[in-house]
């Protein structure tokens, strides 16, 4: 395999939707969603009140990544190898004696390899890896808080209310029937969640399809949501941009299940037809659907019997992994956290548009002035998501994390947002990640700084 990736060498390219060509206001959104659970949780299951009441300082807590241990009710950061590099009880720093209390002498999480080699949920525990989910870590933590100030016993009882909490705000009719929180809020000012794709990503966009490449989208998000969104991060016209979109793709069982896929299924008004069908014929735009059949039309549009693909994505349980180890195809992984280390920001703001962050006037400046930290950020509780770095008596050790293991096994290369590379010819070689290179190979514009200081070590 070449040591260079381009895009110009690509048949089909595939874009995941949320966090990825839609870029969100993070602080504004973390604070939505969080408000979206946790208000389900006082309302429908009886929870303190005081779940409600967040001060600026505690989003510290919000990092990608976590794993919530549900047997133990800690939330853990893990390490290339599945080691225990710091863990919480709710939102409780716990000391190396506790680690070694829970985890054993060598902090050995016993799940890890189940983990490691699937990347997905399971009864025993839930892994945080996108914005979407994200803020529910910082509620777990809380709920915890305040089940132990109880004196009550931690079950993972108080995991099928959080679940309750997600399902009754991210449900597929929620946007249509202007149910829980979250979509309610974002159909009244979207401009306060999100930001409009620059100039320069559309007319990237737009010379890829009229350089002969075949534009995806493929996005779990329903398809009255994705119109929304992709209305006012790239216009009305969205639709001409793509060749096939598919909307409620529920990936990852979307690259993964063979041979019980999913079928495809037709919408009408953004109403699923009832029968699927048993083959793609045609682009358009579906719903649900699986990458074998796909991947059919993809060799009967291209005419070559293996197209080469690359997708690009947020999430490594929903996007990177299956995409590469079902898929075959580049996967491309959106990292903002980047940008929390250093690497520029490109200028994401359209030219003919106010600064996207600005939401309604009485919310801006709320937690911003005091403080709120980007859940993109380096946190201080958890530290870097690509290398932890730790003191004991005196003495410095870094460790790469599991999170950063994955993105250079499992993609591509990795990049801070679509704008970092829209003003790139199409033929501009990248760099690859490689099992033979440093680590650090593979990050564009430039590595985060604790890689660098990492390899400088």
């Amino acid at each position: 395999m070449s040591e260079y990736f381009s895009l110009s060498e690509c048949d089909v390219i595939g874009f995941d939707l949320d966090h990825t060509l839609c870029r969100y206001n993070l602080k504004e959104t973390s604070r939505l969603i969080y408000e979206s659970f946790a208000r389900y949780l006082v309302e429908h299951k009886g929870y303190d009140k005081d779940l409600l009441h967040l001060t600026p300082a505690t989003w510290d807590f919000c990092f990608k990544g976590l794993v919530v241990d549900l047997e133990e009710g800690n939330l853990v950061k893990l390490a290339e190898d599945g080691t225990v590099l710091r863990a919480t009880h709710g939102s409780k720093n716990l000391s190396t004696d506790d680690i070694i209390k829970h985890y054993g002498p060598k902090r050995e999480w016993k799940h890890f390899n189940s983990l490691n080699t699937s990347y997905t949920r399971s009864a025993k525990y839930y892994f945080y890896d996108n914005y979407f989910d994200l803020p529910g870590a910082l509620l777990c933590a809380r709920v915890v808080d305040m089940l132990n100030k109880r004196g009550a016993e931690i079950t993972s009882d108080f995991w099928k209310d959080i679940v309750a909490a997600i399902d009754h705000n991210y449900n597929t009719s929620a946007f249509r029937e202007d149910t829980g929180t979250y979509f309610p809020s974002v159909k009244r000012c979207p401009g306060s969640y999100l930001q409009p794709c620059s100039d320069a990503v559309k007319s990237w966009l737009r010379s890829m399809k009229n350089s002969g490449k075949i534009l995806l989208l493929i996005t779990s998000s329903h398809s009255d949501y994705c119109r929304l969104v992709c209305e006012h991060i790239l216009g009305t016209d969205f639709e001409e941009l793509f060749d096939i979109i598919i909307t409620n793709a529920l990936k990852p069982g979307f690259f993964s299940l063979v041979p019980q896929q999913r079928p495809f299924r037709t919408l009408v008004d953004d109403v699923e037809d009832s029968e699927g069908l048993p083959s793609l014929e045609k682009p358009g735009w579906y719903s649900q659907g699986n990458w074998p059949h796909l991947h059919e039309l993809l060799k009967t549009m291209t005419n070559k019997s293996e197209p080469k693909v690359v997708y690009f994505g947020d999430s490594m349980r929903s996007d990177m992994f299956p995409a590469c180890s079902f898929g075959k195809w580049e996967t491309v992984m959106i990292v903002e956290e980047m940008e929390g280390e250093g690497v520029p920001r490109a200028n994401a703001t359209p030219s003919n548009s106010p600064n996207p962050s600005e939401g309604p006037a009485e919310k801006k400046g709320k937690f911003e002035d005091q403080g709120m930290k980007s859940p993109s950020a380096v946190s201080n509780q958890w530290g870097s998501y690509f290398v932890d770095m730790q003191k004991n008596e005196g003495e410095e050790t870094r460790r790469l994390t599991w999170c950063c293991h994955s993105i250079h096994t499992y993609s591509t290369m990795a990049i801070p947002s679509i704008e970092a590379i829209a003003d790139l010819p199409l033929d501009f070689k990248f760099q690859r990640f490689s099992s033979d290179k440093p680590i650090t190979t593979g990050f564009y514009p430039r590595p985060p700084d604790s890689l660098l200081k990492w390899e400088d070590n």
